[in-house]
C-alpha cells in the first residue's frame, strides 16, 4: 500500500469514531484503531531493493553509453592511425602532425628520416607517432585576385 491509501483509511476510521472533547476512553480506542490499520498496511521495505537495484542499472546504462559513445570510437581511430604508421614505406609522400609535408628516405624501429623542403635538401629524422596522414601535398598555385579601383 502507498502511502495516499494509509492516509485515506485513517481518515476513514476516524470519521466512523468521532472522538469526543471529553471522552479520552473513545480518543484512546481511536488511536489504537488507527495504530492496528497504519500496521496492518505495513509496506515492508520500502522499495529499497528496487530502488537500489534501479539506481545500479541506471549507472550501468551510463557508463556503457560513455563507453559505446566515447571510448570506442578513439580507440577505433588509434588502431586505425598506428596501422597507418606501420604501413609507411620508403618513398611515400607523408604529412607531419605540426603540418610539413615530406617524403620517406628512410625508415628505421621507432622513426623516419623525412625529406622536407622545395629541393629535398633537409633530412630530419621524425617519429613515428608523429606522422598524421600519408598525403602529397597541392602544390598548383591559386590565381590572383585582382581588385579594380572603380
Amino acid at each position: 500500500m502507498n502511502s495516499y491509501m494509509i492516509m485515506q483509511k485513517l481518515f476513514l476510521l476516524l470519521e466512523a469514531n468521532p472522538v469526543i472533547v471529553g471522552g479520552t476512553q473513545a480518543a484512546v480506542a481511536a488511536a489504537t484503531e488507527a495504530a492496528e490499520v497504519v500496521a496492518a498496511a505495513d509496506p515492508g521495505p520500502a522499495g529499497g531493493m528496487f530502488s537500489s537495484v534501479s539506481v545500479l542499472l541506471i549507472y550501468a546504462a551510463i557508463i556503457g553509453a560513455l563507453y559505446f559513445f566515447m571510448f570506442r570510437p578513439q580507440r577505433k581511430r588509434d588502431k586505425e592511425m598506428k596501422q597507418m604508421q606501420e604501413s609507411i614505406r620508403t618513398g611515400d609522400n607523408v604529412v607531419t602532425t605540426a603540418g610539413f609535408f615530406g617524403k620517406i628516405v628512410d625508415v628505421g624501429e621507432d622513426c623516419f628520416i623525412v625529406e622536407f623542403g622545395a629541393n629535398r635538401g633537409v633530412r630530419i629524422p621524425v617519429r613515428k607517432s608523429d606522422i598524421s596522414a600519408i598525403k602529397e601535398p597541392k602544390t598548383t598555385p591559386q590565381p590572383l585576385k585582382l581588385e579594380s579601383k572603380d
